[in-house]
Formats: C-alpha cells, sequence, structure tokens
C-alpha cells in the first residue's frame, strides 16, 4: 500500500521510516543540548516530545505537497503570488503546534494553553522551516517529472518525425516507377494489346504488394526479393530479350532486415541509365552477401558508364531512387548505413549498399527465392 504526495507514490512502510529517522536524530539532538548545559531529562521524554512534533508533520505532509502542488512558485515570482503559499505556511505551522500542543497535554503538567505558548515560542521557526523544506521537496519531484515528460514528449516526437520523413521518402519511390511503368503500357498498347494487358495485370500484383508492406520500414531481403520479381517481371514485358536479370543471393542473407523498397529504385535506375539509354542488350546482376557485420548488395548493370559527363549527372544521384536510398539509409541506421556507385571493368556501374547485418522474424509465407 502506498501514499500519494502530491504527484509522487511512496510506500506507508517507507514513509514512516523517513519520519522515524527525523524523530531519532532531533531527539538525540536535544539530548545531547541538555547534556552539555548540565540539565538533562529523561531519555524517554526527549523521543515523546520528538515523536509528538515529527509525526506531526509526518501526518500533515501530504496537505502540504497538495498545497505546493496547487499553489506552486514559478520562476521569479511576483509578491501577489506569494500570498496564498505564505499564508499557507503559517496557517499549517499553526496547525501542527495546536495539534503538538493538543497531545502534549495530558503528558505535562501544565494546561493546553500552556502547551501551546511553549509550543509556538520553541517550535513556530522550526515549523515554517519545516513547511518550506517540504514545498522545496514537492517542487523539486514536480521539476524532475515535467523534465521526465518533455524528454519523453520529445523522443516521441523525434520518432514520429522520423517515421514521417521515412515515408515521405518512401512514398516518393512508387509515383516514380509508377509513371515509367504506364508510360510503358500506352506504348506497348499500339504495338501488342496482349503484351500490355499481362504488363498492367503484373503492376496491379505489384502495386498490391506495395500497399501490403507500406507501413514497414523494414523487411526480410527475401520479402524484398519477391517485390523485386514482381517488378523485373514487369520490365522483362518490356524489355524482353534485350535484359538478362541474374540473382546471386548467399543463403544465410535471406532473413535479414533490409529497408522495404530498397531494391526496386536501384535496378529501376540500372535498366533507365542502361538498355533505356543505350542500343543493345544490357544484363542485371544482384548480388546479396555478408561481410563481417554487414550486410552488402550490389545491383550490376553491363551496359552504362558514369565517364564523360554523363557520370557527373549520374555521380550526383543517379536518378530519385538513388538519393532518396541514401536518406533512407541516413535516417534507418546512421553512419552504418550508406550507398555509393563504382565503374566496372571494361563498361558498367554497381551500386553497393551497406546495412548492418541483423535477421528480422518475415511471417509472410513468401515464395522462395532461387539462390546461385
Amino acid at each position: 500500500m502506498k501514499l500519494r504526495l502530491g504527484t509522487t507514490d511512496i510506500g506507508w512502510g517507507r514513509y514512516i521510516a523517513l519520519w522515524t529517522i527525523v524523530v531519532v536524530v532531533f531527539a538525540v539532538q536535544h539530548y545531547m543540548r541538555d547534556e552539555l548545559s548540565g540539565h538533562t531529562w529523561d531519555a524517554t521524554d526527549y523521543l515523546r516530545w520528538s515523536m509528538i512534533q515529527w509525526y506531526t508533520w509526518a501526518a500533515l505532509a501530504p496537505a502540504v505537497f497538495e498545497l505546493a502542488a496547487r499553489y506552486p512558485v514559478i520562476g521569479v515570482a511576483r509578491w501577489r503570488d506569494l500570498y496564498v503559499p505564505i499564508a499557507a505556511s503559517i496557517g499549517v505551522t499553526m496547525l501542527s503546534l495546536f495539534i503538538g500542543a493538543l497531545i502534549s497535554s495530558p503528558f505535562e503538567p501544565s494546561s493546553f494553553a500552556e502547551q501551546f505558548r511553549q509550543f509556538l515560542g520553541q517550535h513556530f521557526a522550526t515549523g515554517l522551516l519545516t513547511y518550506w523544506s517540504l514545498f522545496a521537496i514537492q517542487q523539486a519531484l514536480q521539476f524532475r517529472e515535467e523534465k521526465n515528460r518533455r524528454e519523453m514528449e520529445a523522443s516521441r516526437m523525434a520518432a514520429e518525425l522520423a517515421q514521417s520523413r521515412l515515408q515521405s521518402l518512401k512514398s516518393q519511390l512508387q509515383p516514380h516507377f509508377l509513371f515509367n511503368t504506364l508510360h510503358a503500357i500506352a506504348t506497348l498498347l499500339k504495338e501488342d494489346t496482349l503484351s500490355a494487358e499481362d504488363m498492367l495485370l503484373r503492376l496491379s500484383d505489384l502495386l498490391r504488394a506495395f500497399l501490403e508492406d507500406y507501413d514497414g520500414q523494414e523487411v526480410s531481403l527475401r520479402r524484398e526479393l519477391v517485390l523485386l520479381d514482381l517488378y523485373l517481371g514487369i520490365q522483362g514485358m518490356r524489355f524482353k530479350d534485350r535484359l538478362t536479370v541474374r540473382i546471386y543471393v548467399a543463403p544465410d542473407t535471406l532473413d535479414c532486415a533490409v529497408p522495404s523498397l530498397i531494391l526496386q529504385p536501384i535496378v529501376e535506375n540500372a535498366i533507365h541509365h542502361g538498355i533505356s539509354e543505350r542500343i543493345g542488350t544490357d544484363v542485371i546482376e544482384i548480388e546479396s552477401r555478408r561481410e563481417g557485420d554487414r550486410l552488402c548488395i550490389e545491383v550490376r548493370n553491363r551496359n552504362s558508364t558514369l565517364e564523360n559527363g554523363e557520370g557527373s549527372r549520374a555521380r550526383k544521384g543517379h536518378g530519385v531512387g538513388l538519393s532518396n536510398t541514401q536518406l533512407r539509409l541516413h535516417e534507418l541506421y546512421g553512419d552504418a548505413g550508406h550507398v555509393r556507385l563504382d565503374m566496372l571493368w571494361p563498361e558498367g556501374v554497381a551500386c553497393r549498399i551497406h546495412v548492418p547485418f541483423r535477421r528480422i522474424e518475415d511471417m509472410d509465407e513468401s515464395p522462395e527465392i532461387d539462390t546461385v
């Protein structure tokens, strides 16, 4: 069972123990003071006097905490703002003296009036100091609680802001890809109606998969490859025999956590800067492997370059996908996640993504991915 002190809970046993320590300390102090003056009373008298004084304050302390919470002194208070706290301190102190004199009267030969005068003369200043000490303790506890609440609120808002930024970056990928695919479907409608219809059905499946995974920022690499397979099916319909895709996936990386929709924009860029802009065929290679405590994913194409002017445009962003990928990796992993472009010999570009190697529970019953 606990006692409520303002906004703080404390067990009754601990509360009584704390005030008992105060009782014993002041009883010993008064005894030693009289001992030095050469005149002492019975030790039980000192203990009784101290118990009456401080257990009274133990009973009044919850009221002091309540008053301090209701009428706090914040910042540089004006005099009119101090009227209530000052009046409350005097009132509670006088109440403690009245209760003390009332309890003490049966044990002393003097009357209640005499006891009250003695309490007033001996304990009024101590009572005021006790009230304001309790007041200060309550204010400190309240300030600490407010500080913790604000820190938690700031942390929550920062997390929500980061989540919103990630969702914003993620949402930019889908319209970019959707525009290109719809453009390809519109072109095929004039040349190959059946292929355009097949591509439209594949696009429907892919968008449905996008919506299913939209809220999550991380999925397993296995799930990401399933989404990529749907995307590559659309590109296969578009470029037919001109495009070859090879996937090399280390089995121990399939259950690793990766940002959702991380591969599709990278592969889209590889296709766009390769076969879409150049005559001939192209090979897209996707590889995943573990490098110590990092997961490395490479997307390579063999029909593009970063040299001779085109490279400056490519290196600056290589499309919306790569710049958004870098921002997402930084939001999710800080300096532990990064992406870079490298030239391949004799021709080609490799996009290398590094993220922390961490396994994730993937509850989806996804199709198996063939590894080479």
